[in-house]
Protein backbone atom coordinates (compact mmCIF):
# COMPACT_ATOMS: atom_id res chain seq x y z
CA UNK A 1 0.00 0.00 0.00
CA UNK A 2 2.74 2.46 0.98
CA UNK A 3 4.73 1.61 -2.16
CA UNK A 4 1.72 2.25 -4.38
CA UNK A 5 1.05 5.64 -2.77
CA UNK A 6 4.72 6.57 -3.01
CA UNK A 7 4.74 5.62 -6.70
CA UNK A 8 1.60 7.68 -7.38
CA UNK A 9 3.08 10.66 -5.52
CA UNK A 10 6.32 10.31 -7.50
CA UNK A 11 4.45 10.25 -10.83
CA UNK A 12 2.25 13.22 -9.93
CA UNK A 13 5.27 15.19 -8.69
CA UNK A 14 7.21 14.38 -11.85
CA UNK A 15 4.32 15.53 -14.02
CA UNK A 16 3.96 18.76 -12.02
CA UNK A 17 7.69 19.45 -12.32
CA UNK A 18 7.64 18.82 -16.07
CA UNK A 19 4.67 21.17 -16.60
CA UNK A 20 6.30 23.94 -14.58
CA UNK A 21 9.88 23.64 -15.81
CA UNK A 22 9.64 22.46 -19.43
CA UNK A 23 11.49 25.00 -21.59
CA UNK A 24 9.50 27.31 -23.85
CA UNK A 25 11.01 27.80 -27.29
CA UNK A 26 10.20 31.35 -28.49
CA UNK A 27 10.50 30.27 -32.13
CA UNK A 28 7.73 27.71 -31.61
CA UNK A 29 5.33 29.96 -29.72
CA UNK A 30 5.95 33.38 -31.25
CA UNK A 31 3.94 32.87 -34.40
CA UNK A 32 1.94 35.26 -36.56
CA UNK A 33 -1.52 35.44 -34.95
CA UNK A 34 -3.06 36.82 -38.13
CA UNK A 35 -2.53 33.34 -39.60
CA UNK A 36 -4.51 31.60 -36.81
CA UNK A 37 -7.86 32.13 -38.53
CA UNK A 38 -9.36 33.15 -41.87
CA UNK A 39 -10.33 36.56 -40.50
CA UNK A 40 -12.56 37.47 -43.43
CA UNK A 41 -14.88 34.55 -42.63
CA UNK A 42 -17.34 35.05 -39.84
CA UNK A 43 -15.72 37.09 -37.11
CA UNK A 44 -15.76 40.82 -36.67
CA UNK A 45 -13.53 43.19 -34.83
CA UNK A 46 -13.50 43.13 -31.02
CA UNK A 47 -15.00 39.62 -30.87
CA UNK A 48 -13.27 36.92 -28.85
CA UNK A 49 -13.60 33.65 -30.75
CA UNK A 50 -13.03 30.52 -28.64
CA UNK A 51 -11.21 27.74 -30.47
CA UNK A 52 -10.23 24.23 -29.47
CA UNK A 53 -7.47 24.81 -26.94
CA UNK A 54 -7.41 28.58 -27.31
CA UNK A 55 -9.01 31.75 -28.57
CA UNK A 56 -8.43 34.59 -31.03
CA UNK A 57 -9.24 38.29 -31.07
CA UNK A 58 -8.53 41.24 -33.31
CA UNK A 59 -8.80 44.83 -32.21
CA UNK A 60 -8.90 47.82 -34.60
CA UNK A 61 -5.80 49.98 -34.78
CA UNK A 62 -5.41 52.76 -32.23
CA UNK A 63 -2.44 54.79 -31.08
CA UNK A 64 -0.42 52.94 -28.47
CA UNK A 65 -2.68 49.88 -28.54
CA UNK A 66 0.08 47.26 -28.42
CA UNK A 67 1.85 49.12 -25.59
CA UNK A 68 -1.40 49.28 -23.59
CA UNK A 69 -2.02 45.58 -24.24
CA UNK A 70 1.50 44.77 -23.06
CA UNK A 71 0.88 46.69 -19.83
CA UNK A 72 -2.40 44.87 -19.24
CA UNK A 73 -0.80 41.49 -19.96
CA UNK A 74 2.18 42.13 -17.69
CA UNK A 75 -0.19 43.15 -14.87
CA UNK A 76 -1.93 39.76 -15.12
CA UNK A 77 -0.93 37.36 -12.32
CA UNK A 78 1.55 34.62 -13.29
CA UNK A 79 2.25 36.26 -16.69
CA UNK A 80 5.67 36.96 -18.14
CA UNK A 81 6.95 38.04 -21.54
CA UNK A 82 8.51 35.19 -23.52
CA UNK A 83 9.62 37.12 -26.58
CA UNK A 84 9.14 40.27 -28.57
CA UNK A 85 8.46 43.87 -27.71
CA UNK A 86 6.23 46.78 -28.59
CA UNK A 87 9.02 48.10 -30.81
CA UNK A 88 9.17 44.80 -32.72
CA UNK A 89 5.40 44.84 -33.22
CA UNK A 90 4.93 41.33 -31.86
CA UNK A 91 4.89 40.05 -28.27
CA UNK A 92 4.34 36.60 -26.79
CA UNK A 93 3.44 36.16 -23.14
CA UNK A 94 3.20 33.02 -20.99
CA UNK A 95 0.43 32.89 -18.41
CA UNK A 96 0.49 29.96 -15.98
CA UNK A 97 -2.45 28.44 -14.14
CA UNK A 98 -2.45 28.83 -10.37
CA UNK A 99 -2.34 25.26 -9.12
CA UNK A 100 -0.39 23.22 -11.67
CA UNK A 101 1.35 26.01 -13.55
CA UNK A 102 0.06 24.94 -16.96
CA UNK A 103 1.43 27.42 -19.52
CA UNK A 104 -0.79 29.25 -21.98
CA UNK A 105 0.85 31.29 -24.72
CA UNK A 106 -0.63 34.52 -26.04
CA UNK A 107 0.85 36.27 -29.05
CA UNK A 108 -0.20 39.75 -30.18
CA UNK A 109 0.96 41.34 -33.40
CA UNK A 110 0.42 44.82 -34.72
CA UNK A 111 -0.85 44.85 -38.29
CA UNK A 112 -1.77 47.75 -40.56
CA UNK A 113 -5.41 47.54 -39.55
CA UNK A 114 -5.13 46.49 -35.89
CA UNK A 115 -3.75 44.06 -33.37
CA UNK A 116 -4.23 40.33 -33.92
CA UNK A 117 -4.12 38.11 -30.84
CA UNK A 118 -3.91 34.32 -30.54
CA UNK A 119 -4.03 32.62 -27.12
CA UNK A 120 -3.48 28.87 -26.85
CA UNK A 121 -2.59 26.08 -24.48
CA UNK A 122 0.55 23.99 -24.53
CA UNK A 123 -0.56 20.80 -22.82
CA UNK A 124 -3.81 18.90 -23.32
CA UNK A 125 -6.77 19.29 -25.62
CA UNK A 126 -9.04 21.76 -23.84
CA UNK A 127 -8.27 24.98 -22.03
CA UNK A 128 -11.76 24.98 -20.44
CA UNK A 129 -12.32 28.48 -21.85
CA UNK A 130 -9.57 30.19 -19.85
CA UNK A 131 -7.85 31.68 -22.91
CA UNK A 132 -11.07 33.22 -24.22
CA UNK A 133 -11.85 34.55 -20.75
CA UNK A 134 -8.34 36.05 -20.46
CA UNK A 135 -8.64 37.76 -23.84
CA UNK A 136 -12.04 39.19 -22.88
CA UNK A 137 -10.59 40.46 -19.60
CA UNK A 138 -7.59 42.03 -21.32
CA UNK A 139 -9.85 43.62 -23.92
CA UNK A 140 -12.07 45.14 -21.22
CA UNK A 141 -9.01 46.76 -19.60
CA UNK A 142 -7.76 48.45 -22.76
Amino acid sequence: MFTTLALILFIVSGFAAYVRFAPSDPARWTTDPSQAYAWDHGIGWNEVLPQTGGAILRIPAADGLLARLDAVAMATPRTMRLAGSVEEGRITWITRSGLWGFPDYTTAQLGQDGVYIHARLRFGQSDLGVNAARLATWQSKL
